[in-house]
């Protein structure tokens, strides 16, 4: 039985730990990447300038690219959340294999519809976000990260 202070409690997305450890040791070589850059822009020396000069550009675009990934990371799950509450997240009711894979037939026969659903409405973020599950549930992640992307632009 839960307590009332443990059910008012938010609980924390599975990946965070990871995420963090990760991100963190990034930082780590992003700031040992640019105390070689600075070395190499006081030496003087125009190659070695020039070095140094990408090297401190290099941990700004990683973190960048991080910061985008943490802001659809979160838009995403509000988007979850939100469709939770309302009890229409995408239900993944599609048959199996014994091995746990899904049925490459039936993935791609509910992702016609999904598709048809976004066609229809195009500026529906939840369309969009249903099509995206439909896109992995079919095996194309570049295409659902996509559609995710779709869907939290229209959020």
């Amino acid at each position: 039985m839960t307590s009332p202070e443990t059910a008012t409690r938010r609980r924390l997305p599975r990946g965070l730990v990871g995420v963090v450890v990760v991100s963190l040791l990034l930082a780590l070589y992003g700031w040992a990447v640019v105390g070689r850059g600075i070395a190499m822009i006081r030496t003087g020396e125009a190659a070695l300038i020039a070095i140094g000069i990408g090297a401190l550009l290099l941990p700004l675009v990683v973190l960048v690219v991080i910061a985008l990934e943490f802001r659809l990371a979160t838009r995403v799950q509000r988007m979850a959340d939100e469709l939770a509450a309302a009890g229409r997240l995408p239900v993944d009711d599609l048959p199996r294999s014994p091995g746990g894979r899904i049925d490459r037939a039936a993935a791609d026969a509910a992702f016609t519809a999904y598709r048809e659903a976004v066609t229809q409405d195009p500026g529906s973020w939840e369309r969009w976000y249903h099509l995206a599950f439909a896109y992995d549930a079919a095996g194309d992640r570049r295409r659902a990260r996509g559609a995710l992307r779709k869907a939290s632009e229209l959020y």
